[in-house]
């Protein structure tokens, strides 16, 4: 499978079509017309219209086409799914699946997919990204992540997750009050390890607080460090920022490309580990070093990357 490149994720109301042209123009890898949480019950129908004819009119670019479908367990959920992908799924890349609880309910909408690509005679299987935003979606969150083929990433949904959990957080959802350490660690690092289990990618939760970018920053790079592989964003002005955060650094390529060489120049001389600047290199980070460069490429994929590396498990 081609690697997937999800730095930034735009969630953009599908009920506000006056926004649909500036967003897909901003650069975001990934932008999902949300037909959930920002879109008032009395616009859910005539929201999804608008989404076909996003999805169907405009030019999406290199822009992955999205949608977030309403909650299994409300009654636009069924429609959201047989309407858009019945008219619009030739064009449809991927669904967002909100408060996912357990593995079954990413079989529900894996079942009701391949039917509907099936009668429709798609040429392509469309993708799934799967919120945990619960409690119990967490507690199942390894289950989840396996439950299909489709499932490409996992995102924290820290917002309803908030209030599945009962925290006392504010808008931003941060705690009212003093707190050792990262409020969401334990949460971000369950959903993490999830995704790596199933060998997809992990989805950092969005940023509020959408006029503070040095916040989203934060937020970004301590994700990135655990081992995120993208960002949502609520506001244009912050997918810049996910890009390049979710981005391997010159830095980091140098040295990749680096390790690389030496250890080949190594084994040349029959030798299976290195000294690079006085640290260590052997196959673990010959391995890490693949990866860089491989997420390096796929990203600008006029870059010429390094010699190819088979990475393993």
């Amino acid at each position: 499978m081609t690697l997937l490149i999800r730095r930034s994720e735009l969630a953009l109301p599908a009920c506000n079509d006056h926004m649909f042209a500036k967003a897909l123009g901003c650069g975001a890898d990934l932008v999902f017309l949300d037909l959930e949480d920002a879109t008032p019950e009395a616009l859910k129908e005539q929201s999804r219209e608008k989404a076909i004819t996003a999805l169907t009119e405009l030019d999406w670019g290199r822009t992955v086409p999205a949608i977030r479908i309403n909650a299994l367990d409300t009654r636009w959920c069924h429609d959201d799914i047989i309407e858009v992908v019945s008219r619009a799924g030739a064009h449809l890349h991927t669904i967002v699946v909100p408060k996912a609880r357990t593995a079954r309910d990413v079989w529900w909408v894996d079942v009701l997919l391949t039917q509907l690509e099936d009668k429709l005679g798609l040429e392509h299987r469309i993708r799934l990204e799967v919120l945990i935003e619960e409690v119990e979606g967490l507690a199942n969150a390894e289950a989840i992540a396996v439950a299909s083929p489709r499932v490409d990433a996992l995102i924290f949904g820290v917002g309803d997750f908030s209030l599945s959990q009962g925290a006392r957080v504010d808008t931003n959802f941060e705690p009212l009050g003093d707190y050792p350490g990262d409020f969401w660690h334990y949460a971000r690092n369950k959903v993490l390890v999830a995704a790596r289990i199933a060998g997809i990618d992990a989805i950092d939760a969005p940023f509020p607080d959408y006029g503070n970018l040095a916040g989203y920053e934060r937020d970004a790079r301590r994700a990135s460090l655990l081992g995120y592989t993208g960002k949502w964003a609520i506001h244009p002005n912050q997918v810049p920022i996910a890009n390049t955060v979710y981005s391997p650094t010159p830095a980091e390529i140098a040295l990749a490309e680096r390790n690389i060489a030496a250890y080949r120049a190594a084994e040349a001389d029959g030798r299976g580990a290195v000294g690079v600047d006085g640290v260590l290199v052997d196959a673990a980070h010959i391995k890490m070093a693949a990866a860089t460069l491989a997420r390096a490429a796929a990203i600008d994929p006029h870059r010429a990357a390094g010699s190819p590396v088979p990475v393993g498990n």
